[in-house]
């Protein structure tokens, strides 16, 4: 098989993770903004980091390890190079892992902002609870109107 076809394949499994990853968590399909000085990358970086991270992955320690760019583009050497449904299932988990840690690492900033904001504030029990309900960016925004 073509090895950039197979990349293509990698790539897409990958970016399908990173949409899955945008499906199961909190934030859903937000576009990319930048909430008080917090970049909040929305599912678009979900879906590259994501195929990236499959991309890479593949890149590493799969059958893509293998092949030989410089001999494939020059015509010296027919690249064998195989894609199992492993391969794909892999690069599908990876991308949602990719994702995901991204994910992980914008929602910290915006409950480490939220925690600097809360703790100038007067807050009972009952606002507390309310306000932890929902995602980190809601979080955020709810600790700003109080």
């Amino acid at each position: 098989m073509d090895p950039w076809i197979c990349a293509s394949l990698i790539l897409t499994a990958g970016a399908l993770g990173g949409v899955v990853n945008a499906l199961i968590t909190d934030n859903g399909f937000v576009l990319p903004a930048i909430h008080r000085g917090i970049w909040c990358p929305g599912f678009v970086a979900n879906v590259l980091v994501g195929g990236f991270a499959a991309f890479a992955s593949w890149s590493f320690y799969g059958s893509g390890a293998g092949v030989e760019l410089a001999a494939v583009a020059a015509g010296t050497e027919r690249a064998k190079i195989s894609l199992t449904f492993s391969a794909l299932a892999g690069a599908f988990l990876v991308g949602v892992a990719g994702a995901k840690w991204i994910t992980n690492e914008v929602d910290k900033k915006l409950l480490k902002e939220s925690v600097k904001i809360a703790g100038t504030k007067k807050l009972s029990m009952e606002e507390c609870e309310r306000l932890v309900a929902g995602s980190p960016l809601q979080v955020l925004q709810r600790v700003e109107e109080v």
